[in-house]
């Protein structure tokens, strides 16, 4: 038998008897080949399925708010950012967002994505300028707003992803959002160098995003992160930015949910050339997220980011699909449909598994007292849910 195959066996029976496993291993774990594979996939169901016997898959029924595609960075992937001057350019209106928000909750939404780029104000004279003409200061403070109005006037559940923040600007937010996110993507300082994904951004220096993270824990809100496959990073930089997430988590307690997402290339973008991860690819860090992370955290891989293939997901230990809108587009892939929550449901139970339907705050964290606040926002997340923390009234579109 080969020395390879005995040394992938051993790693397998440590990670099956639940030992914290070396870089070194993981990196061995997520290099496996195909024959491997199904070892790998087996034991990271068998670690998901101890903290979920019922085999509940969940989702949230969302619309997505793109509150300004105006940003201070340029990533090399992204064609959701616009110059001031670029066509589709745009920033929307107090009346604009509540617009759509009450539509959205019409057609049974219970969460508000709001995304946006990162303080364009720093880099745009216009955004300063339109800020101003709606009476705000920052683009934290439109986002606090706005949040409070889409909470108000729709009873949504705004979750928002607005990059790096300090205390001071995530406090008034938070008040206002049952949970945020910011993605790490990658720790690789290497991704910021000449021709790379990150070069010239600001805002995804990994320090900068781990202590907007450490800001949300100081004001009590719990937090959505995760990793971009795909932009350039090694195995091992992958594996260095899972393993930094758990740290962080293990410091701070307030990440909920760790997303998995596939970069897709984008035809105006400088890695429109780049080659895209496919689904084995995914299947096999989704796998190592989990024994990284082990059975308690929420691992979430896009549906909508691999159409052909999502359904495989379910073999490799992801116990959420994420948000799923009936009304909107996802506006940073607009190229990637979501799925008919029909559709989902049917593939999600031909795996063996239920589809649930969650709020933006996760069962365990609405019942973990240090996230449960006496405020509208969590008045009203209780009002939504039944005893499991689940939504009483699913979507049955």
């Amino acid at each position: 038998m080969p020395q390879d195959l005995n040394i992938f066996d051993s790693i397998i029976t440590r990670a099956k008897s639940g030992c914290l496993l070396t870089r070194d291993e993981l990196l061995c774990l997520i290099s496996c080949n195909d024959r491997e594979l199904p070892a790998l996939l087996d034991v990271a169901i068998g670690i998901n399925d101890k903290a979920r016997p019922l085999r509940q898959i969940t989702f949230s029924p969302k619309v997505f708010l793109p509150l300004t595609n105006l940003c201070r960075d340029r990533c090399g992937y992204c064609t959701f950012v616009k110059g001031p001057n670029q066509k589709g350019a745009h920033t929307m209106s107090p009346s604009e967002v509540v617009s759509i928000a009450k539509r959205a909750a019409e057609l049974g939404c219970k969460e508000a994505l709001i995304s946006l780029g990162d303080h364009p104000e720093y880099r745009h004279e216009e955004m300063v300028a339109i800020l101003r003409s709606m009476g705000f200061a920052s683009t934290p403070e439109y986002v606090a707003e706005m949040s409070r109005l889409v909470f108000e006037e729709t009873g949504l559940i705004p979750h928002t992803n607005c990059g790096v923040l300090s205390e001071d600007e995530i406090g008034p937010i938070a008040e206002w959002n049952g949970s945020m996110g910011i993605m790490l993507e990658s720790t690789s300082l290497r991704l910021h160098q000449l021709g790379e994904a990150h070069y010239q951004t600001t805002s995804k220096e990994p320090t900068m995003r781990i202590n907007t993270i450490e800001a949300a824990a100081k004001v009590g809100i719990a937090m959505t992160t995760g990793i971009l496959l795909g932009i350039g990073e090694t195995l091992s930089e992958r594996i260095d930015s899972l393993l930094l997430i758990r740290e962080t988590q293990k410091k701070l307690g307030n990440i909920q949910e760790v997303i998995i997402q596939n970069f897709r290339a984008k035809r105006t973008t400088r890695m429109s050339k780049s080659p895209e991860p496919d689904t084995l690819e995914m299947l096999k860090t989704l796998a190592v997220a989990r024994l990284i992370f082990g059975p308690e955290m929420n691992i979430q891989a896009p549906p909508n980011l691999n159409a052909e293939g999502y359904s495989e997901y379910l073999n490799c230990g992801i116990n959420d699909w994420g948000g799923i809108s009936p009304l909107t587009v996802d506006f940073i892939n607009p190229e990637a449909a979501w799925p008919q929550i029909k559709d989902l449901r049917e593939k999600t139970f031909n795996s063996g598994y239920i589809l649930r339907e969650r709020t933006a705050l996760y069962p365990e964290y609405i019942f973990n007292p240090r996230f449960k606040k006496q405020n509208p926002i969590h008045m009203r997340i209780e009002e939504m849910i039944n005893k499991e923390g689940y939504i009483k009234q699913e979507l049955e579109i």
